[in-house]
């Protein structure tokens, strides 16, 4: 049995909970909140009408090798929360719990990722050794795109987008 990992971020975002929900809700913008090193590519018809059941299919490619993935909105709350799930693709479990919560000040909007990888120990070896620091570069990069288009104090640092990992 694959081991489960956690990944939990959290950001404060000085807008209105339901702007930014409909940034989120339009699939579309999935594409300005990935690096570029992904080359990520939603390959379903656009516009996608988000909904639980909702199905939508990337394309990425990590290390030069191109995968597919597939997601079906599993939950569906306009304003307060969505949930996507993996029904193909690179990990052996992906299930994304995106939340918005109005707090004084604007909006807290959280992810948790339960997730796991094929392979069993190779799975693990590969968490351990790129896996889970290129997730929270995934992540990271999305917090700087959010904080740049919405206000919070991020700047958006070009290596994260580019997969340069010299000296800041």
């Amino acid at each position: 049995m694959s081991t489960v990992h956690l990944l939990e971020r959290s950001q404060l975002v000085p807008r209105p909970r339901g702007e930014l929900f409909a940034f989120f809700a339009d699939a579309a913008n999935l594409s300005l909140m990935t690096p570029g090193f992904l080359d990520f590519r939603i390959l379903t018809p656009q516009p996608i009408a988000m909904a639980a059941g909702a199905l939508i299919d990337y394309r990425i490619a990590l290390f030069g090798v191109p995968m597919r993935w597939r997601t079906e909105i599993a939950a569906w709350e306009p304003e307060r929360r969505f949930v996507d799930v993996q029904l193909a693709g690179p990990y052996a479990r992906w299930h994304h719990t995106h939340t918005f919560e109005e707090v004084p000040g604007g909006t807290r909007m959280g992810d948790r990722v339960e997730y796991a990888l094929p392979l069993g120990p190779l799975g693990g070896v590969a968490h351990a050794l790129f896996v889970r620091r290129t997730l929270e570069r995934i992540f990271d990069f999305r917090r700087q795109v959010v904080e740049g288009r919405f206000g919070g104090p991020g700047a958006l640092d070009p290596r994260l987008a580019t997969g340069y990992e010299g000296p800041a």
